[in-house]
């Protein structure tokens, strides 16, 4: 990858990957409104706003982030598996976007309950709680993808240990080549 090209993709992963943060933020705190409302335009509308923005900005910007990080690791030095730090990204945002997905059909219903019925209604309360706790995950777990991007701890895998030998056997001189 050339250098104008990697960062061009640094820049995309970047800004998708802010994106997804202020999506899940936002949704965060419209969930918080819903479960803590007394007025029933709130709740409806916060929970029928979480759903498009679950499904129309969070989803669409996981799975660009995921892409996006394929294509940096793949395409610069850090590698896929060359560092432990990538790897436990790649982890983590590959679970991340598993249990987004899998909350899809709860974020509809909890906007079709909210849209059907009393705001006081305890599946309502229960969907929104469930939402919450995952939110909540997920705020978390991007934030930790966060913290590792910045710290880069740990090191290299085994593989990066291999490879880094590797290179620097190749670059070392052969003596038997001397003239």
């Amino acid at each position: 990858m050339t250098p104008l090209l990697r960062k061009i993709g640094l820049i995309a992963h970047i800004a998708i990957s802010v994106g997804w943060l202020g999506a899940l933020a936002a949704f965060f705190v419209l969930n918080i409104a819903g479960l803590n409302s007394q007025e029933v335009e709130t709740v409806r509308s916060a929970y029928v706003a979480m759903n498009l923005i679950g499904r129309f900005a969070i989803v669409p910007l996981s799975l660009a982030a995921l892409a996006t990080g394929f294509v940096q690791a793949l395409g610069t030095d850090w590698g896929l598996v060359r560092h432990y730090w990538v790897l436990t990204k790649l982890v983590l945002t590959l679970v991340s976007t598993v249990v987004l997905l899998a909350k899809i059909p709860l974020m509809g219903r909890a906007a079709v309950l909210a849209a059907q019925m009393a705001p006081s209604n305890p599946d309502l309360r229960f969907a929104g709680t469930q939402l919450l706790v995952h939110s909540s995950g997920g705020l978390l777990m991007l934030l930790a993808i966060t913290v590792l991007s910045v710290v880069k701890p740990w090191g290299r895998t085994r593989y990066g240990l291999q490879d880094l030998q590797k290179l620097q056997t190749s670059a070392k001189p052969n003596p038997s080549n001397a003239c």
